[in-house]
């Protein structure tokens, strides 16, 4: 809503009070109004409640009939259900709102939060790659994950399945921050519902979205450019040429922050941002020493040398069971496996006894499904017992 009504900007108080906090979740929650849009009216305005009040006015002005702002019950009804939720809000300017986020033009004016929110008070690196990611990339992920809270970093990622879901995992001990695209208390992918609940618990969990709130396609890249405003830099693992992660490294460069990327395969579609992005100038990464490098080149922090060691893997989620004896897979199980078998294979080869581990079935069920996809012509054996993927 930017009609050039809008003066130079006026400096504004955070809430104190939770009347204050309510009018700003009602002047962000008001039709057309975005965080840039926010910040310009209390800049015009001098406090939430003028802009509230200013706000019909506005709209008409730009050609917006028949506009009301958002009604006090709502925001009131949100705010309940966040208390029922157990989640904090906070506003920017408050003491607990992330210092490097608040840098930004179009930084949330509040978020919702559950967790541990001294977290978001440590230096912060994002990590986020594939969804459906190799085995090499997960592993990849984790140990630089673990490594960067050995070093006294807090790892941000999007709570999404593959690299963000191994991220998370090997930093819960460590901390570690998801932001989610819709409402901090709707889980989504469903399958990482145990994983929110964990983070909820011993990390933190942040959403500038109201309650209750299913995310939609356009929701993401405003959690992105969240997920790349709190971190020092953000690094990415296993990234298609036009995938959400490559939208993050914009952002994140955009905001003036360092990109990583860890190079991959170069048949690996999987790796094609990853490369392209190491091509344009992004700092390649081996391992977790060239990330720390890299920050303490920017003058970052580092709390505590790196682990050098790769870390124990995580516990392994929910897989397909092997059927009991004397009966077979339907087709549709025996489908979902070869799916698995082949999202984690891809043209580096990796070792059969690693591939059997990653996907947590027994070595027996899992061999001949592995001679179907080799005779189909899906998958190739090199020596020393390793495998890779053809197509």
């Amino acid at each position: 809503m930017d009609n050039g009504l809008f003066s130079l900007p006026t400096p504004f108080t955070p809430p104190t009070t939770e009347e204050d906090e309510l009018v700003w979740l009602r002047l962000i929650r008001s039709r057309k109004v975005g965080p840039i849009t926010f910040w310009r009216l209390l800049g015009e305005y001098g406090s939430a409640i003028a802009a509230l009040e200013a706000l019909p006015e506005v709209a008409r002005a730009a050609g917006v009939t028949d506009y009301s702002a958002c009604p006090e019950g709502v925001a009131r009804a949100e705010m309940a259900a966040a208390r029922k939720a157990g989640a904090r809000l906070i506003c920017k300017g408050q003491p607990a709102y992330p210092a490097r986020l608040a840098e930004l033009a179009d930084a949330p004016p509040l978020m919702w939060a559950l967790g541990n929110l001294s977290l978001a008070a440590r230096p912060m690196v994002a990590l986020v790659g594939a969804r459906n990611a190799s085995s090499l990339g997960l592993r990849m992920a984790r140990r630089l994950s673990e490594g960067l809270t050995r070093a006294g970093f807090t790892v941000v990622s999007g709570l999404a399945r593959g690299i963000d879901a191994a991220a998370h995992e090997a930093a819960l001990e460590g901390g570690t921050i998801a932001v989610q695209a819709g409402g901090v208390d709707v889980i989504y992918p469903s399958e990482n519902t145990k994983l929110a609940t964990e983070i909820a618990n011993r990390g933190l969990r942040l959403s500038e979205q109201p309650m209750g709130l299913d995310p939609q396609a356009r929701h993401f890249p405003q959690r992105n450019r969240i997920v790349s405003g709190l971190s020092e830099a953000v690094i990415v693992v296993e990234a298609a040429m036009r995938s959400g992660s490559l939208i993050t490294a914009r952002e994140a460069l955009d905001q003036g922050r360092e990109v990583l990327a860890v190079p991959g395969h170069p048949v690996d579609a999987r790796a094609g941002g990853c490369n392209a992005l190491i091509r344009d100038g992004a700092v390649l990464v081996r391992n977790v020493e060239d990330v720390i490098e890299a920050l303490a080149a920017r003058g970052v922090p580092i709390a505590a040398p790196p682990a050098l060691h790769e870390p124990p893997a995580p516990e392994p989620r929910p897989r397909p069971k092997s059927p009991p004896p004397g009966q077979t897979r339907t087709l549709a199980e025996t489908a979902a496996l070869h799916s698995q078998i082949l999202d984690r294979l891809g043209p580096s080869p990796l070792a059969e006894d690693q591939l059997i581990r990653d996907l947590a079935i027994p070595a027996a069920a899992v061999a001949p499904e592995l001679l179907t996809l080799e005779l189909e012509g899906r998958i190739a054996r090199a020596p020393g017992g390793l495998l890779a993927r053809l197509n």
